[in-house]
């Protein structure tokens, strides 16, 4: 079966497959034009395997939303270490990230995101639960123990700067403020319209 057909059966996602085809997880059998292409017995054999032959592992997530806070990066990470050591969580893959807590399209957010879904997280740790999503907080939450992924959060505020709420929240305010002037636009538009066909 085709790589889409493939990746629903084994309930991961395309880019999935690929990496794990990278990996040599999963190979695929190939076209004589190079396209992937998947055996269900394969599937079936590698669905069958024990989790456990599958080694998970602990990440820290670190974020700020600009360069600027550069410092606040790093005195993340520095919590972090000590927590994971304190903790006896040895072998911690620490990831650190520039980027908005509004988009959900920061690489390395999604690629942790990935990385849960084909269960080989053990533990995300965070400083505070923003660092991960500044909302929906309890849909990744959820996301994660479906996957077999424990969260483990400090809640340390100073972690959290209030200076990036401040500019998510303007985002947020400006987002729906053009929306409003777009949707005032297209009604005078439309009454524009409606009065010229009118008079003609």
């Amino acid at each position: 079966m085709a790589s889409g057909k493939a990746a629903i059966y084994l309930g991961v996602t395309v880019k999935t497959l690929q990496r794990w085809d990278r990996e040599g997880r999963l190979k695929p059998e190939r076209t004589a034009t190079g396209r992937r292409v998947y055996a269900k017995s394969a599937l079936d054999a590698f669905l069958s395997r024990k989790p456990t032959e599958v080694e998970r592992t602990p990440v820290a997530y670190c974020r700020v939303s600009s360069a600027a806070q550069k410092l606040d990066l790093k005195n993340q990470r520095k919590v972090l270490e000590d927590f994971c050591v304190a903790r006896g969580l040895a072998n911690t893959l620490f990831v650190e990230e520039i980027g908005g807590g509004l988009n959900l399209k920061r690489a390395k957010f999604v690629a942790l995101m990935d990385r849960v879904e084909s269960r080989e997280i053990s533990h995300i740790i965070l400083a505070h639960k923003d660092r991960l999503v500044r909302f929906g907080f309890q849909w990744f939450e959820r996301f994660c123990i479906e996957h077999g992924t424990q969260l483990l959060i400090l809640n340390n505020e100073q972690l959290s700067p209030e200076q990036e709420m401040v500019q998510d929240l303007l985002t947020i305010v400006h987002c729906f403020s053009a929306r409003l002037y777009g949707l005032r636009n297209y009604k005078k538009g439309l009454r524009e319209a409606l009065a010229g066909q009118v008079q003609s």
